[in-house]
């Protein structure tokens, strides 16, 4: 049962559910459910795909997180980065509009199931760890800037078209002069509502005596009130007949069994974008999972999630929709709502297959203009540019890879921007960790401590010298410390003791005990014995290993204190 219970989540919290969990979940769920209306079909036309198809990724994703998934509030579904992603991904293999584009999508949410499925199967959650947070930083922000940019024909009622901030300032120029002044009406009505709601209208709200709970879901709803406005105001004076774009006449009904294209040639096209959109959307989602679990003392398991978003997935790609992830600003909601199981979710997606099945004639008349509204004061939201001065104060190697990924992603699109933040990231770390730091430390007087002796007054003996290795050895800063060494010793004609503080070294891997054995052969040539000190238990049983240890010139002691007392005491005999 206990075994169950780890891939089935669903049987931990199931038993014991009531009549108060049930309220709880029921009133999230409405609240969630009317916030999450708007949000799929907007994210569902950025991902170039028609707007049913945003409803039909958020009723059995939902249904299938709520038994895989480990977060109690997490809401999942379309999320602007990840519909971004799958429209350059698509319109890599196929045109807008057609039914190849279509099959494409669905296919990348079938991919991304598979993948992360199998990721959490085989326990590989800590590849999401490659992504640093700049790295991230630097592609949420570049993708919130081209998914505001994308945006801007639809509210200014122009077609744009473009992966990158420079296809999409191109297109826009071009376009420019067939601006339609209505649909600017509409839409730039809509931007100045929901950046009001966003600022002002909670703070409104509690001076009128509301509590700060519903002041705070109230304004969360605002797109709901945005939408319903447009759509009765465009229906009213026929605006359609005036050349403003509308979402049009959507089919009713729950969407039929659909499955992915079983084509080689576009899996071969389409795996690459698959794995990328499955890891920043784990990243996102578990981000977000963990926050909110922490404050309610709670605790996720990050491999289920994998196989909680790879199931979610997989289920929007039979009911016909694209990839999902975990929503920030949903599951906030979700949370603020006094969501208390997953279940939340799964009721979530009843409501929406109720909209699906009698409200979308209601929904004819909504302007693409106030959708492209709703997500351009969502994203801008994301942005952050400000990490680029904070990140050049504290790590130059952490800016570089920041602002190369938010450059690459504007100016080439979402794919490479993370490619070559990633690559980036992992090259910085490799330049980093392959030139150690390591410092000479003297003895702190009166203790038994050692520190830096360019930082601190210190003792210390011509004759003895202590080198502290803040850094795991391994083949990329071997040859490193081996330069260090030679350079000490080749400075210290007295030196007859050589002390390797290892408090930091939690690895060894063969490159470096080649380089260690060497060192240690070099020194005692030069008439120099080799010691180390406060090596860690499994380090040492790994050099046990090996013919180090016997060949070693000199001891192994247990404190750096110790070995100071044994050979300064000797120094001085001698």
């Amino acid at each position: 049962m206990q075994a169950m219970k780890k891939y089935l989540p669903i049987l931990s919290w199931a038993p014991q559910y009531n009549k108060g969990m049930l309220a709880s979940d029921l009133t999230a769920a409405v609240i969630v459910t009317i916030m999450l209306i708007p949000q799929s079909l907007a994210y569902a036309l950025l991902a170039g795909l028609p707007a049913e198809v945003g409803l039909y990724a958020s009723i059995l994703p939902l249904i299938a997180y709520a038994v895989f998934g480990t977060s109690r509030t997490l809401a999942v579904g379309p999320v602007a980065v990840v519909s971004l992603m799958t429209a350059a991904a698509a319109g890599a293999v196929a045109t807008q509009g057609t039914e190849l584009y279509l099959s494409a999508a669905i296919t990348l949410a079938f991919l991304s199931g598979l993948m992360l499925t199998l990721m959490g199967i085989l326990k590989l959650g800590f590849l999401a760890n490659f992504l640093s947070h700049p790295v991230i930083s630097g592609f949420i922000s570049a993708s919130g800037l081209i998914i505001a940019a994308s945006q801007v024909g639809q509210v200014l009622g122009i077609p744009m078209s473009g992966h990158n901030l420079l296809e999409l300032g191109r297109s826009f120029i071009d376009q420019i002069s067939k601006i339609h002044w209505i649909t600017v009406a509409i839409g730039c009505s809509a931007l100045l509502f929901l950046h009001w709601v966003r600022r002002d209208l909670k703070a409104m709200l509690i001076r009128l005596g509301l509590s700060t709970g519903t002041a705070d879901l109230v304004a969360k709803a605002g797109p709901v009130f945005a939408v319903i406005a447009t759509t009765v105001v465009t229906w009213g004076f026929d605006l359609q007949q005036q050349g403003v774009s509308v979402v049009g006449a959507l089919p009713g009904g729950l969407p039929s069994l659909m499955l992915p294209e079983f084509d080689l040639g576009l899996w071969q096209q389409l795996w690459v974008p698959a794995l990328l959109i499955s890891i920043v959307g784990f990243v996102e989602s578990v981000s977000v999972a963990q926050t909110l679990a922490a404050k309610r003392r709670q605790r996720i398991t990050p491999n289920q999630e994998l196989i909680g978003l790879g199931t979610a997935n997989l289920g929007s790609t039979f009911s016909g929709g694209f990839p999902v992830t975990g929503g920030f600003s949903r599951s906030v909601v979700n949370f603020d709502a006094g969501a208390e199981t997953p279940a939340a979710g799964a009721y979530t997606a009843v409501g929406i297959a109720l909209v699906t099945l009698f409200l979308t004639p209601l929904i004819m008349y909504l302007p693409k203009a106030t959708l492209a509204a709703t997500i351009i004061v969502a994203v801008l939201s994301l942005v952050d540019l400000g990490a680029l001065k904070r990140t050049w104060h504290y790590s130059r190697s952490d800016f570089y890879a920041l602002l190369a990924t938010l450059i690459t992603t504007l100016a080439s699109g979402v794919e490479l921007g993370i490619l070559v933040g990633v690559g980036l990231s992992l090259a910085l770390f490799i330049y980093d960790t392959s030139r150690p730091h390591s410092a000479l430390v003297g003895l702190v007087p009166g203790t038994e401590h050692f520190r830096n002796i360019q930082r601190f007054k210190v003792v210390t003996d011509p004759r003895v010298a202590v080198l502290r290795i803040d850094e795991s050895l391994y083949f990329a800063n071997a040859r490193f410390l081996e330069d260090t060494i030679y350079d000490l010793v080749a400075e210290a004609p007295q030196l007859t003791d050589l002390i390797l503080m290892c408090p930091a070294v939690n690895h060894i891997d063969a490159s470096a005990l080649e380089s260690l054995e060497a060192i240690n052969a070099r020194l005692f040539d030069a008439g120099v014995t080799l010691h180390l000190a406060e090596v860690k238990g499994p380090v040492m049983d790994q050099l046990g290993r090996s013919q180090f240890p016997a060949q070693l010139s000199g001891r192994v002691f247990l404190t750096t204190f110790a070995a100071w007392h044994e050979l300064t005491s000797h120094s001085l005999h001698q």
